[in-house]
């Protein structure tokens, strides 16, 4: 993800490109959960994967070039550089609860609305047709309004998620579904863009690596919160989910002190 990242600083629509690539990752998603979830059983669904993954990126291995900048690197300064350390961790507050959420959705929609699994599965997959339309959606609006404008609006959006999760009947959890797809792609679609436009074009590549480590970091850290919630609420699923909404506020409040400088 690192090298493909980079790759969006030579692409003149770098929304629209960077939506398009979350487009397509969430169109296998949403077909494999939604009309093949009765027939994929482990450990077959692994091998069909790594077929459908490798026959994806045979394309981008022969056609798409690298690009031939290069240029010396101070990691001491990148980790001095304190507007940098603020946005990933403005950015990690909304990581943790998309990566979390991913992890333990299934187990949530079974715990408190005693779904079964079929049933888990087409509304995960439901919204992954929201993460397409919310990839083309979001990648269009970053490059016509600007990704300063568009990308905060991501702590806006998992908190009203966090709060109709906490609210929604059953009947109501497929267009949540969907609006959590919108929350997912917006999120992958603009936060790599975002980095590309404000901070130094040379540094970009080493940028996404910490880009890319806030995730794997975001992970971990998301479902020991998640266990330390469960564990303070005596297994409250639905309390342990709102509780998490002090994650996207938080990321807003480091956010927007430091906005001037990004704007």
């Amino acid at each position: 993800m690192v090298f493909y990242n980079s790759l969006l600083i030579g692409f003149e629509q770098k929304g629209f490109t960077s939506g398009i690539g979350v487009a397509f990752g969430y169109i296998g998603s949403a077909f494999a959960l939604i009309f093949l979830a009765n027939s994929l059983k482990e450990p077959q669904i692994y091998v069909y994967v790594t077929i459908i993954f490798t026959l994806l990126f045979i394309p981008a291995i022969l056609f798409l070039e690298n690009p031939e900048k290069k240029a010396l690197i101070s990691l001491k300064e990148i980790v001095k550089d304190k507007s940098f350390l603020l946005f990933l961790i403005s950015l990690l507050s909304i990581t943790e609860v998309a990566n979390t959420l991913i992890a333990m959705m299934g187990v949530y929609l079974r715990e408190v609305y005693d779904l079964e699994n079929i049933e888990i599965y087409k509304i995960i997959g439901l919204s992954a047709i929201g993460g397409v339309l919310g990839g083309i959606l979001w990648g269009f609006l970053t490059d016509k309004l600007g990704v300063n404008r568009i990308f905060p609006l991501g702590f806006f959006l998992w908190s009203i998620f966090i709060l109709l999760l906490y609210v929604t009947p059953k009947n109501l959890l497929i267009p949540l579904g969907f609006f959590a797809g919108l929350s997912l792609s917006h999120l992958w679609t603009t936060g790599r863009v975002f980095l590309i436009k404000n901070f130094p074009q040379n540094t970009v590549s080493v940028r996404m690596s910490f880009l890319s480590l806030s995730e794997r970091v975001a992970s971990s850290v998301g479902l020991g919160l998640w266990s330390l919630l469960l564990f303070i609420t005596n297994n409250n699923f639905k309390l342990s989910a709102l509780l998490l909404i002090a994650l996207p506020l938080s990321g807003a409040i480091i956010y927007f002190l430091t906005f001037f400088k990004w704007k």
